[in-house]
């Protein structure tokens, strides 16, 4: 895996999506938190995804806007500055660091980090200012598709209602060493383990008979 390569000025057109992103996590801001492979192994860690034009290609394959938004967006964010380019993906970037130390706290049953707590609300707020609400029942939020800025935006939203609904009390952190990716646990008696029985749970597996058989 290499790792993000998009500090410079690199235009969204030329910016194609990187392949293998999993999208395991069963809600968008779980794989939106996925988006860093290796989440907890600081030698591994590497992000999945590129520029402005893959983040936005990413947000349509993991449901965050629907097809029709998800193809203007990509067609706006071609004609925006790169300068704000920049900007955005780096304020997309602190609340993905904000939202995954958020979510580490609701895995291990301790007080979300003061200063990541703080970035989510200040998205939030910010995320509310800039929606829409359409005059319709039952009144909903819509977040905007015509900038690159309002993926953050649109992010920011459904954390909000991941982290104040029930599903947050199934959010579960991988076992696998170093992986850290988050998922639902829809398991019937909630003992998922793995993000992916076929990839950190087999390596597990892998491990487990190696040391059976050295021993």
């Amino acid at each position: 895996m290499t790792r993000d390569d998009t500090a410079g000025t690199v235009p969204p057109a030329a910016d194609a999506p990187r392949v293998g992103v999993a999208l395991i996590g069963g809600h968008p801001v779980l794989d939106f938190a996925n988006t860093v492979a290796w989440r907890t192994d600081d030698a591994r860690r590497a992000d999945r995804v590129g520029g402005a034009g893959a983040w936005i290609r990413w947000a349509g394959a993991a449901g965050v806007f629907p097809t029709a938004r998800t193809k203007a967006l990509l067609d706006a964010v071609s004609r925006e500055d790169p300068a704000d380019l920049l900007s955005g993906l780096a304020g997309l970037r602190a609340l993905r660091t904000a939202v995954s130390a958020v979510l580490d706290a609701a895995v291990d049953g301790t007080p979300p980090p003061t200063e990541a707590w703080e970035t989510v609300r200040r998205c939030l707020l910010t995320a509310h200012r800039e929606a829409e609400l359409p005059p319709a029942l039952p009144m909903r939020w819509h977040a905007r598709a015509d900038r690159f800025a309002d993926l953050t935006h649109a992010l920011a939203m459904q954390a909000g209602d991941l982290l104040a609904g029930p599903p947050v009390e199934r959010v579960r952190r991988c076992h696998g060493p170093g992986c850290g990716w988050f998922f639902l646990d829809r398991s019937r008696n909630g003992t998922r383990r793995w993000c992916s029985s076929g990839d950190c749970g087999n390596r597990d597996r892998v491990r487990r008979h190696y040391r059976r058989s050295r021993g």
